[in-house]
């Protein structure tokens, strides 16, 4: 019988989930819950409307290095009216650490595109969900729609990180919706308690930003006919508007992380914020894509990744002197498992973690300090020096005389490849396009 206990189990495991996952707001009375907030109107709406329901609530958010937030700790000002406190969680060092480990492995997801937030998003549940914890919340909520990524990633990050807590979607809750159908009736909202809000102009796109880079999608650029030039850059600029001036960078790479820029020794966060910096002003990484979202539509966005681009495009140049033609192709299937796996909020997974760990040995060589030159959106090769694991010979591919390869000694191989191409050709399983 004790096949039947464990289904029995198995039964009840699924109807606990399946309540979690239709959770509403009324099932929060009387418990703490963790409020992922930005300190925007959704932030302080859905934050005031569970207070005013019996729910404790404490704030959270996390210091990302956001290049569009000017002081981090407005959202605290931002939050208190609402009637609650907020924790800025500082998370710029691991956060700078991850853009490494995407960097390592050249995880670029459809169209190019750095995997800035789905990386982010790893880095912001577990460092909040750790100091959840310490503040007694057993709840997480947040503020994704229901139409979205980032709601999978939250739930899922939270679901392997603490499977003990119960997660809240008010934008997937009917009542909610229902109530706040838009932006207007969010400010009246708020205006009932005095809170000032403002429903704001129409903007063209919506933001979504942290070191590693910038997405913009939404509102004007759902349309195909919309140009993505309407996106105003906030790392850099365009390359029209970068400088006539070619700029020299140099980096140094040790096992594939970033030890100094320009001669200087760097932190993985000083690297980042220095490769944003200069890649900015000379027009890198502004990357268009039309990607494959995880719940199965397709989503328009504009990115910036300045320094994303300049490191990475800068480590290939190592990886290329020091892969052989199977290792690299080894290195290129196991990059797309780790760019869909961050992508789809698995950073965490077993999967994931095997990837990184393969890629990791390929990386083991990839010491080395390359110099590139920087010209209005464009990235040129000038040296590579100190690879010791370059397994890349003058010699052996010059054209001319030298002491490398002996050109007769390919005769040999080529008589050997010569017998499966005739042998081919004779068992007539060679077709030529007809002229």
């Amino acid at each position: 019988m004790r096949w039947i206990s464990s289904l029995v189990m198995s039964k009840r495991t699924s109807v606990r989930l399946k309540e979690e996952l239709v959770m509403q707001l009324s099932d929060l009375k009387g418990k703490t819950v963790g409020a992922c907030v930005s300190g925007g109107l959704d932030s302080r709406t859905i934050s005031k409307v569970m207070v005013e329901a019996g729910v404790k609530v404490i704030a959270f958010s996390a210091d990302l290095g956001q290049p569009d937030e000017i002081d981090i700790n407005d959202i605290k000002s931002r939050m208190e009216p609402c009637g609650v406190d907020t924790c800025i969680i500082d998370l710029k060092e691991p956060m700078a650490e991850a853009c490494f480990e995407v960097i390592k492995s050249q995880a670029m997801y459809d169209g190019g595109y750095w995997n800035s937030t789905g990386i982010a998003r790893a880095v912001t549940t577990c460092g909040l969900i750790e100091e959840m914890k310490k503040h007694g919340c057993t709840v997480l909520v947040h503020g994704a729609t229901g139409r979205g990524n980032d709601q999978m990633r939250f739930e899922r990050y939270t679901n392997v990180l603490a499977p003990e807590m119960q997660v809240y979607a008010p934008w997937r809750d009917a009542e909610l919706l229902q109530r706040f159908p838009g932006r207007t009736e969010m400010v009246a909202y708020l205006g009932q308690f005095g809170i000032e809000a403002f429903a704001g102009t129409k903007k063209k796109y919506s933001t979504d930003s942290n070191l590693a880079g910038l997405s913009h999608e939404a509102e004007d650029l759902e349309s195909l006919e919309t140009p993505m030039l309407i996106v105003e850059p906030t790392m850099g600029v365009w390359p029209s508007a970068a400088p006539d001036e070619v700029e020299k960078f140099s980096v140094t790479f040790e096992k594939a992380c970033a030890v100094r820029i320009n001669g200087t020794e760097v932190t993985p966060l000083e690297a980042m914020v220095l490769a944003n910096r200069i890649g900015g002003r000379n027009g890198i990484g502004m990357k268009h894509a039309l990607e494959n979202r995880i719940i199965g539509t397709k989503s328009r966005g504009v990115y910036e990744a300045p320094g994303m681009e300049l490191l990475a495009a800068s480590l290939r140049y190592i990886y290329q002197n020091t892969m052989d033609r199977r290792a690299a192709a080894l290195f290129a299937s196991l990059s797309r498992v780790i760019a869909d796996q961050i992508y789809d909020g698995r950073w965490f997974d077993p999967a994931t973690q095997a990837a990184r760990a393969a890629i990791d040995t390929l990386a083991e060589h990839a010491s080395g300090t390359v110099e590139v030159a920087l010209y209005k959106g464009n990235i040129f090769y000038n040296s590579l020096t100190g690879c010791k694991a370059s397994i890349y010979n003058e010699a052996d591919s010059s054209m001319e005389a030298s002491d490398g390869l002996n050109p007769v000694s390919s005769q040999g191989f080529a008589e050997i490849q010569s017998v499966e191409a005739r042998m081919l050709a004779i068992a007539g399983q060679i077709q030529r396009d007809e002229e």
